[in-house]
């Protein structure tokens, strides 16, 4: 705008001389008689354009850098709509495509007690994610998570089904998952279920349950069946819940991938597997061949053997882009950097796509109250930085199924 409005002053200074000079015509005795006056005259004029053209050419240098930087702060590639007013006219980004199966996502200021996430950048996220996937996780119903990412795919108008997310605690009595289920039911009510494709109860709460009583890997032991009780009887409640509202929507649960307890397994419809190469201490150039090895192995083959036989995907696979501290940096043969997720994007992505593999991909941005709590690489997983700009890295073209 400022470029604009820069040319557009040059053009009156020129316009507003050429008229005076066609309708001012001097007689030659005045001419004569003033020649040197005139001289003079037309150097401090021809200088006052040029000092004009130069502070004009200073201001245009000086807006362009301010607007690089503004545009940077806030992030290089949030979408801009051609009307203000519209979410739904956004500016599609050519850089990225719509080649994900889904994506892992959690709004920005969705963790108590700070609830700070806004509808305004729930849009401009699922803006962004629009361009990459038609389908989202989300972990958690608290700040009203599940309601702000509806009314975002309502405005944007979208192609986008959310699986909402309730994280159950095993140590409160309910608590977390009652509050959860209500918000839950409410985004429901209020925007029906068109855009939901399931509700998942539970983000890792096998793991979470067995670590805590000193389970260790057993699953299906004594200790295992206890967890499994609580987080079942969650999931019934949840479908009571879904009953009551005459509505009929998928149920599911989401933990290790190595995790799964087999009577959970069978209470659900589906079942969602974090497989992450990183923690498998992979290589870059091994991980995509080990995530599907280890998913098919580890959670494909034992759902389907069970009678109900629970669809399975991928909850999160990815690999991180940096370390918060230089031990955590390595993994043994491979390295947090973009140049790793580089590599594994362009070996998982579209051969998952091919294979048919419903995978939501780890993830969307990176989150910096992961780092500030956990440290190391925990924060760094996003295909963009905390503030929305792609990193150096260059997304598939190949479309997901």
């Amino acid at each position: 705008m400022y470029t604009q409005a820069a040319a557009h002053s040059t053009a009156d200074v020129a316009n507003t001389a050429d008229q005076y000079n066609q309708s001012y015509k001097p007689s030659d005795q005045w001419l004569q008689s003033t020649q040197s006056s005139s001289r003079r005259s037309k150097w401090i004029v021809v200088g006052s354009v040029l000092v004009l053209l130069a502070l004009i050419a200073i201001g245009v240098a000086v807006g362009v850098v301010v607007s690089k930087n503004n545009k940077t702060s806030k992030g290089g590639n949030l979408p801009q709509q051609t009307n203000p007013n519209d979410p739904s006219t956004f500016v599609r980004n050519p850089n990225l495509h719509q080649s994900f199966y889904g994506m892992a996502y959690t709004p920005t200021g969705s963790q108590l007690p700070d609830c700070g996430n806004t509808l305004s950048s729930v849009i401009q996220d699922i803006q962004l994610m629009s361009q990459l996937t038609t389908r989202v996780r989300l972990y958690g119903a608290d700040c009203n998570q599940s309601a702000l990412v509806l009314e975002a795919i309502k405005q944007t108008k979208v192609n986008m089904t959310v699986w909402l997310g309730n994280y159950v605690i095993a140590t409160d009595n309910g608590a977390a998952y009652q509050r959860q289920r209500d918000t839950i039911n409410a985004a429901i009510q209020t925007y029906g279920t068109g855009n939901i494709g399931g509700i998942t109860v539970g983000n890792e709460f096998m793991l979470n349950y067995l670590n805590a009583n000193n389970g260790g890997t057993a699953a299906n032991g004594p200790v295992g069946d206890a967890g499994a009780a609580i987080l079942i009887a969650d999931i019934q409640d949840t479908r009571s819940a879904l009953s009551s509202l005459n509505v009929n929507l998928q149920v599911g649960t989401s933990d290790a991938g190595s995790y799964f307890n087999t009577k959970v397994l069978e209470a659900v419809d589906y079942g969602m597997a974090n497989v992450h190469p990183w923690f498998a201490n992979t290589s870059e150039a091994d991980a995509a061949g080990w995530t599907a090895d280890f998913f098919q192995n580890q959670d494909v083959v034992v759902a389907a053997a069970l009678p109900n036989h629970p669809k399975m995907y991928i909850a999160e696979t990815g690999w991180p882009t940096k370390s918060s501290d230089a031990s955590n940096a390595h993994n043994g043969p491979g390295t947090a950097s973009e140049a790793g997720l580089q590599i594994f994007l362009n070996t998982f992505v579209c051969q998952a796509n091919t294979n048919g593999t419903g995978y939501f991909f780890f993830e969307f941005a990176d989150e910096p109250w992961k780092d500030a709590q956990f440290g190391g690489v925990e924060g760094w997983w996003g295909l963009f930085t905390a503030n929305r700009t792609l990193k150096h890295v260059t997304i598939p073209d190949c479309p997901s199924p």
